[in-house]
């Protein structure tokens, strides 16, 4: 969604990087650029202006002038002036001090609220907590059913004792799914609630008797962040007409110019607590600020990417897989499917590659990955036989044809992907023996030259005598005493007698003549 914005304020801060130091025509061409880009991603324009303000006065002060690279430091004010606008800190749900916590969403309709309920329920049931779906829209038709289908989907009971298609009392219905609650043991209850086409006074009366009834925990306004500037006044006219605690996204998947999100936690002043980002019931978190303004910068969101591999990778299992990974060896064609399948659990991969940093400027890369060719990829392993993919080297050309008429494919491509299959189990053997360089673990230390001195060992003397004093020192560990008058330089060793050799009582140096003494 932030792809425009994102790609305007790239190139401004590049333009910045080749200048040592940032003169007041460069700060007022910058700000102009940042303006521009703002007011096209279609940001509200009071945000615009307090934004630009708050960016020009900081980049003049002596945070910049006094940076050892101005242009990085303008993009870090740049970052932090988003964070801001976006809501600061991430914002957490309040749980009632006696359960259950009652979630009342609300918004026009459209927006998403029937399927957010989904998702925020089996986001709350993965958290451990039991929520409640309650079903409050009775107006729209086949509201109710819908919101049971969600409910079946995300793992959570649906209270709903009207059929709804204009038939019953949505507040006396939220009124009764709390003692329902109780009786359940549910500790969240989610109301979910009717909508309009648009802000008209009955939709208001209805929202603020359902809010009276049940005193919610949290009122949450879903907005359509695709929009635009209209999701400033219809959350402007929600917040006078019944008010609400929070903000949640929908649609940030889509291709709009995002202003909403920049725009609605300034003009309301209500923090954003959670986004949609998909259609699937998964694609669904809580709101980071920080994290979306890397995101907008370009400079990726690894703390997400960590977070979506941490509840889709079990620890024992990710453990067990590194092992195979250094070994080399042991990591098998079954191993490698079952890793990409874990892969594709956590999201689309075009979604996962644009977490990374830098990936913007790759952007027509991304759009060329096909999610069909990880398909392809499976089926070819899945048409091996176990000790195939066991042992890929013994898949010949006979049972390369056959692994193909199997899967679809051609040869070729089943030759391929044998080919990087056995290319990334030596990249893996390299990195696990450390490619040969001293100090990596795992590594030959030394090098060649240190191996082969290490093959040849400690040299021994021709001399008898040295020899047997240089056996006597290596078993003892190397520690040795001076030697007494007279037999130095049997060692050779800076006259050093190793301990465990002992002279014989009474032995008198002095007296004892070697060769060449007088």
């Amino acid at each position: 969604m932030f792809e425009t914005l994102s790609d305007r304020l790239t190139s401004v801060f590049s333009s910045l990087r080749s200048k040592g130091r940032l003169s007041d025509a460069d700060i007022d061409a910058t700000c102009r650029e940042i303006r521009i880009a703002l007011l096209e991603a279609d940001v509200a324009l009071p945000v615009v202006k307090d934004f630009v303000s708050h960016v020009k006065e900081r980049a003049r002060g002596v945070e910049v002038s006094q940076a050892l690279n101005p242009a990085q430091q303008v993009v870090k004010i740049v970052n932090d002036e988003l964070v801001r606008i976006l809501g600061g800190e991430t914002r957490r749900l309040r749980y009632a001090k006696n359960p259950p916590t009652v979630i009342m969403l609300a918004g026009l309709q459209g927006a998403g609220k029937t399927t957010l309920a989904g998702k925020l329920a089996r986001w709350l049931r993965d958290q451990g907590h039991a929520p409640l779906l309650v079903a409050a829209d009775l107006q729209r038709p086949n509201a109710v059913q819908q919101l049971q289908v969600v409910g079946q989907r995300a793992g959570a009971p649906v209270y709903a004792p009207e059929p709804g298609n204009g038939v019953g009392d949505p507040v006396g219905v939220a009124r009764g799914s709390i003692d329902h609650a109780r009786r359940q043991q549910h500790d969240i209850v989610i109301i979910d609630t009717a909508g309009r086409l648009g802000i008209d006074q009955e939709l208001m009366k209805q929202a603020a008797d359902i809010r009276d009834a049940v005193s919610p925990d949290e009122v949450l306004f879903v907005v359509d962040a695709m929009i635009g500037q209209d999701a400033v006044t219809t959350a402007q006219a929600f917040m006078d007409g019944v008010g609400f605690d929070g903000v949640v996204l929908t649609k940030l998947d889509g291709d709009a110019r995002g202003g909403a999100a920049l725009s609605v936690r300034h003009i309301t002043g209500r923090p954003i607590m959670f986004a949609s980002t998909g259609e699937k019931l998964e694609d669904f978190d809580a709101f980071h600020p920080d994290r979306m303004a890397s995101r907008i910068l370009d400079m990726g969101d690894i703390l997400t990417l960590i977070e979506q591999a941490q509840r889709t990778f079990d620890e024992q299992e990710a453990a067990k897989m590194a092992g195979k990974l250094v070994s080399g060896d042991g990591f098998t064609l079954d191993d490698f499917l079952e890793q990409m399948m874990m892969v594709r659990k956590m999201g689309p991969l075009k979604n996962l590659l644009g977490m990374m940093p830098g990936m913007g400027q790759m952007r027509d890369q991304l759009n060329q990955v096909d999610e069909r060719d990880l398909d392809r990829v499976a089926a070819i392993i899945r048409s091996m036989t176990p000790a195939e993919r066991q042992e890929p080297k013994i898949i010949n050309g006979s049972r390369r044809a056959r692994i193909a008429r199997g899967s679809g494919v051609t040869v070729t491509e089943v030759s391929n992907l044998v080919t990087r299959f056995f290319d990334a189990q030596k990249m893996m053997k390299q990195v696990a023996g450390g490619m040969g360089i001293p100090g990596m673990p795992g590594g030959r230390k030394g090098g060649k030259a240190a191996q082969k001195k290490a093959k040849k060992g400690r040299r021994v003397s021709g001399d008898p005598r040295k020899a047997a004093l240089g056996k006597a020192g290596a078993a003892s560990g190397g520690s040795s005493e001076p030697l007494p008058p007279g037999l130095a330089g049997l060692d050779g060793v800076g006259g050093q007698l190793p301990p465990g050799l002992e002279l014989p009582p009474g032995f008198d140096p002095s007296k004892f003549r070697l060769p060449g003494q007088k």
